[in-house]
């Protein structure tokens, strides 16, 4: 009998169909990226390192805690107060604001009235609080204090942030860049892109939106953003590439961390990070859908110990672990 294919020519089509599923998984998990982000870290000097946000250094110390009463809401972003200490989330199921403790602690929950779809939110100044509702497209400010019970839409400041036919990819990061008077805004998807738009950091936005470069994103989807008060630099943070990624102030990227078990400190991946913020400190916080609750502190020394809110020691290895990142990343 003769065979249809010779069997060298047979272990070269099976080798070339090995090497394209190969490609295409590298490709659909975003290995390529995560190569490409080591590389460019493995490039800098100590002191560009030492500069940086460096989120290499960063572990988990509070992780997966569950936000009481939260649980079929869906948290979307995150946002730190630095006047009160404490952080503020959205719900996109049921429209509300939710102010937590830097433990994970609900503290207050404000219904959102006339909003759709809340998926970003950014404190400014003196309590003012943009919120982006992806259904809507529009950009609403509003002011909040202690004594605030519930916000509504008719009574803020809002904007129309276009894009008309993104549908369920438009601008779900947010962040308030005091240096330069700016909301520094992301679009998820289609495009994903960046963008500044000029306010008083109150209730008036000046001009239009701008692009900003976007090449160094080289992620999925763009979840949410924070700017590091210290350094200036991005984070920009994507679910669906389970990635947080620094940007300096030219948008170049400068470090990274995969949010997959096993690495960073995490026991279990981020199911899928929706929400970013950083403190005064440097200590990093998340969340995730459904209401899930992270904390990321950045290691005093390699491989000591550190303790979470609750007191107890953690004695996760503190190292990154890129190249496990870069071998294991799920697809998203």
């Amino acid at each position: 009998m003769r065979w249809p294919l010779r069997l060298p020519r047979a272990r070269w089509l099976l080798a070339g169909f090995a090497l394209a599923l190969a490609a295409g998984v590298v490709k659909s998990q975003h290995l390529d990226d995560r190569l490409l982000f080591l590389i460019k870290e493995s490039n800098l000097s100590q002191g560009e390192r030492d500069a940086s946000v460096w989120l290499p250094g960063y572990h988990a110390v509070i992780q997966g805690k569950r936000l009481a009463g939260l649980d079929h809401d869906e948290t979307s972003d995150l946002t730190y107060n630095p006047l009160s200490g404490t952080l503020y989330t959205v719900t996109g199921k049921k429209p509300l604001l939710v102010e937590l403790s830097r433990q994970g602690e609900v503290l207050r929950s404000i219904p959102l009235i006339g909003f759709s779809n809340p998926e970003g939110v950014a404190m400014m100044e003196d309590g003012s609080l943009a919120i982006t509702d992806e259904r809507r497209r529009t950009l609403s400010i509003v002011k909040v204090d202690d004594l605030t019970t519930e916000l509504n839409a008719a009574d803020a400041a809002e904007y129309d942030l276009g894009f008309p036919n993104s549908r369920n990819k438009g601008f779900e990061a947010i962040a308030w860049d005091a240096e330069q008077g700016r909301l520094l805004l992301g679009k998820e998807r289609e495009p994903r892109a960046l963008f500044s738009w000029d306010s008083d950091g109150r209730d008036h936005m000046f001009g239009a939106m701008r692009a900003l470069p976007s090449d160094g994103l080289q992620m999925r989807n763009v979840s949410a953003m924070s700017i590091d008060p210290r350094t200036r630099h991005t984070l920009v943070l994507s679910a669906q590439s389970n990635l947080l990624l620094e940007l300096d102030e030219r948008g170049e990227p400068i470090s990274f961390i995969s949010l997959i078990g096993g690495l960073n400190g995490l026991h279990q991946g981020i199911p899928r990070a929706e929400g970013v913020a950083m403190d005064e400190t440097g200590t990093i916080y998340m969340v995730s859908e459904p209401n899930l609750f992270y904390v990321f502190r950045k290691d005093p020394a390699v491989g000591a110990p550190a303790a979470n809110a609750a007191g107890t020691a953690t004695t996760d290895a503190p190292a990154s672990g890129h190249a496990a990142a870069v071998a294991a990343a799920p697809a998203g």
